[in-house]
């Protein structure tokens, strides 16, 4: 299971609609088809009922869709957990050698 796929999820199921969601992640609608396929036989069931207007979900999808926006939310405060603690550093001096070409460490100021 990929972060990928949990996120063309979500959308699916929040759009209740597969073209939709696919214009609101920027991508085809054929990827996000596939995507969603490859969770269901990955889970074992079917998350979604297709219908001739879009989709909707099935329990399997309404309980599985709590645990994939807690999934996303955990992966979006890491995310956002590095990118302080890289802040916090730069503003502390730890990370400025990594910054400093090759070529000038060591060289006498």
């Amino acid at each position: 299971m990929s972060l990928t796929q949990i996120s063309y999820f979500v959308a699916v199921a929040e759009e209740q609609h597969v073209g939709r969601a696919a214009q609101r992640l920027h991508v085809s609608q054929p990827p996000v088809t596939r995507q969603i396929r490859q969770l269901e036989d990955e889970l074992g069931t079917r998350l979604f009922d297709r219908t001739p207007r879009g989709v909707r979900l099935l329990p399997a999808g309404e309980r599985f869709l709590a645990h994939a926006r807690a999934i996303l939310a955990e992966v979006d405060a890491a995310r956002r957990a590095v990118a302080e603690s890289l802040s916090k550093d730069m503003s502390d001096g730890a990370c400025l050698l990594k910054h400093v070409p090759i070529a000038m460490r060591g060289q006498p100021s």
